[in-house]
């Protein structure tokens, strides 16, 4: 399955994502704010990362310039339990792959997941 970065503050949410990822067979690293998430991105070059919007310190948006920086090509799920239309904008122009709401259900980012990694990419047919 995939290896996944979780980075976000709340502690019971990376509990709970964590157990739940790590149910359906996923590798999952955690790390507590944007510092801690970059240092573990470039140590373990992750398949995704599941990125919180609104931390102390180095919030979601900076921590995802350092990493298009890195890869313009790095899948990034957002995860946010407040939406902000402002940061949701900036967020699709840095290129984010998922925008999800954190009040949406653990088979919901199961669900995106999935479906990232297991479906090719649509080929056109020709009739």
């Amino acid at each position: 399955m995939a290896k996944i970065l979780l980075i976000d503050d709340e502690a019971n949410f990376r509990t709970l994502t964590d157990r739940q990822l790590t149910r359906l067979g996923h590798d999952v690293s955690l790390a507590d704010n944007g510092w801690n998430g970059l240092e573990l991105y470039r140590r373990e070059h992750p398949d995704v990362i599941l990125l919180d919007v609104n931390m102390p310190g180095m919030n979601g948006i900076e921590v995802l310039k350092q990493i298009r920086t890195m890869d313009s090509k790095q899948p990034v799920f957002v995860l946010t339990g407040v939406r902000s239309p402002q940061a949701e904008r900036q967020m699709r122009a840095l290129g984010v792959s998922e925008f999800l709401v954190k009040d949406s259900s653990m088979r919901l980012l199961a669900d995106v997941i999935k479906r990232y990694f297991d479906d090719p990419i649509p080929t056109m047919r020709c009739h």
